[in-house]
């Protein structure tokens, strides 16, 4: 089984040789005391039924392959979008290598993320003293203008308490009274990965405001203030600058990790790498308004927003597809009195072009997506936009007032009348819906694809091909750097959408006398 130099070869074509065949059978026969192949193929059959669909959806105390992860994953991207801020877990060391290597799967970067290293003793006397040891030598280490901390399960289950931690450990000296370090718990046995960006943030902006409202005014600094919630395709932030900047609005972005985690290879490491400058987050209380680009999942940033800094926190959309942007464009255009120029003009006509084009390949083909509230909202807006039909959108984590607002939505067009709506459910649930009611596509992240090899299993007739729009996406390289939002985004989105649906016809008519008559040229 050994290579030799001139005769390298990657792991597919290597796990084919006889050698390796071999080996692999033998393991089977001597070590899996597997079920007979036809006791297999009968109970996989079973799984692709309406029966097993029903038993399925049954389920309340099991989840598989759940469709969201953990609040200290969400917590630790928001921390990674403000200057020089270095993401801190107070949890175990083991937590935090699974926060960092999911996000060197999706980024293919390193990202700067620490532990205070609770181990058993913390679990019975508390993680005070980690954190006493892990705030000074992260301070003194990484040399960051700001520390962002963040909980896991072990700190929530025995109840250590953020805010009397970090006070104790400026009062005994170990890191300045006046070193910045916000936190948010962010237990992770409730809520997903977007519940903790919230956490975060709203922890972040309490620390600059709360107490520090004195001789602020709303509309004083004349800016909008933007937060994009858990965003992970990076061209989104850009787009967002872009169309500001075309707009000749004052605003600020408040959390914009695009920089660290899309660092050049120029010979130089970079740590920390743009983000929002904390005096844009103090002086957010001046803004005319704060508008949340995924409201269904910035709960809690919400009520700080209206509560505590007196903004009225007008309600938009996600700005995806043509008439997310348009609202979002005109709610900025009425806030500011900028009006929007001709540069944004031209290329949402560029965007109804392409939609044009591309209506005869996307009219009626149906699409069954999972991901984020605020994502799948706004795709199956734009699937509708395009005269797809969405035919089930699943969010996990969602909650029963989403529900009944995107039921609303499908019911408002032809295309998504039929469509259903799932909430709490994860994507093993999906997997039957697939089956038992075959869309032409899916659309979501890379988990999709062990679906897309199931339906496969059962026949090509069967399959169910995965468009990967969303996160993470571990099996794809560059796609993070994409733009999904805005006028740009909509066209990349359907660029991506309309040219699966041509690929999947070719695929299916590339027989030779078969059904080549329809294997065109031009499309």
């Amino acid at each position: 089984m050994t290579q030799t130099i001139d005769k390298i070869k990657p792991s597919y074509p290597l796990f084919r040789d006889d050698d390796y065949k071999e080996s692999l059978s033998n393991k089977i026969a001597q070590f899996e005391e597997r079920a007979p192949q036809e006791k297999i193929d009968e109970i996989f059959e079973w799984t692709t039924t309406e029966e097993y669909k029903d038993l399925n959806f049954q389920r309340e105390a099991l989840t598989v392959n759940p469709a969201k992860a953990c609040q200290p994953l969400g917590a630790v991207l928001c921390a990674l979008g403000f200057e020089e801020t270095l993401p801190y877990v107070h949890g175990s060391q083991g937590c935090v290598a699974y926060f960092r290597t999911y996000f060197n799967r999706h980024f293919k970067e390193p990202v700067a993320c620490v532990s205070d290293s609770m181990t058993e003793d913390a679990a019975v006397f508390g993680g005070q003293k980690n954190m006493f040891d892990g705030l000074a030598n992260a301070k003194a280490l990484y040399k960051p203008k700001m520390i962002a901390v963040s909980t896991t399960c072990m700190a929530e289950v025995i109840g250590d308490d953020l805010n009397a931690f970090i006070r104790n450990t400026k009062a005994e000296g170990h890191i300045e009274e006046d070193f910045p370090v916000p936190f948010a718990h962010t237990p992770s046995f409730v809520g997903s990965h977007t519940t903790g960006w919230d956490n975060m943030f709203e922890g972040i902006l309490r620390y600059f405001t709360l107490n520090e409202m004195d001789g602020k005014e709303v509309g004083a600094n004349g800016k909008i203030n933007l937060v994009p919630g858990f965003e992970t395709y990076l061209g989104n932030y850009r787009v967002l600058h872009r169309m500001m900047r075309e707009m000749g609005v004052d605003y600020s972005l408040l959390c914009d990790p695009s920089d660290v985690l899309d660092t050049p290879a120029d010979g130089h490491y970079r740590m920390f790498n743009g983000g929002t400058p904390i005096d844009a987050v103090k002086d957010a209380p001046n803004a005319i308004d704060t508008l949340l680009l995924q409201p269904w999942q910035l709960a809690k940033t919400k009520k700080y927003v209206k509560t505590t800094l007196n903004q009225p926190c007008t309600e938009v959309t996600i700005p995806m597809g043509l008439e997310g942007t348009d609202q979002f464009l005109m709610t900025i255009s009425d806030l500011t009195g900028k009006p929007i120029p001709p540069s944004l003009e031209i290329e949402r006509g560029r965007l109804v072009d392409m939609m044009t084009d591309s209506h005869a390949w996307l009219h009626g083909q149906k699409f069954a997506l999972y991901g984020d509230a605020d994502f799948v909202m706004g795709m199956a807006r734009f699937l509708m936009e395009l005269g797809a039909e969405p035919t089930h959108v699943l969010c996990h984590h969602a909650n029963k007032r989403w529900k009944k607002a995107m039921e609303q939505i499908l019911a408002a067009s032809p295309y998504g009348a039929k469509a259903t709506v799932h909430i709490g459910k994860d994507l093993w649930h999906f997997r039957s819906l697939v089956f038992t009611d075959k869309p032409d596509f899916m659309i979501g992240n890379s988990y999709g694809k062990f679906i897309q090899r199931d339906t496969l299993h059962k026949g090509k007739a069967f399959e169910v091909p995965l468009i990967r729009i969303g996160f993470p996406i571990f099996d794809r390289h560059h796609l993070h750097r994409q733009t999904t939002i805005g006028y740009e985004g909509a066209m990349q989105m359907l660029t991506t959408i309309v040219n699966a649906v041509l690929e999947r016809l070719d695929e299916e008519t590339r027989d030779m006398g078969e059904t080549d008559f329809n294997y065109d040229l031009v499309r």
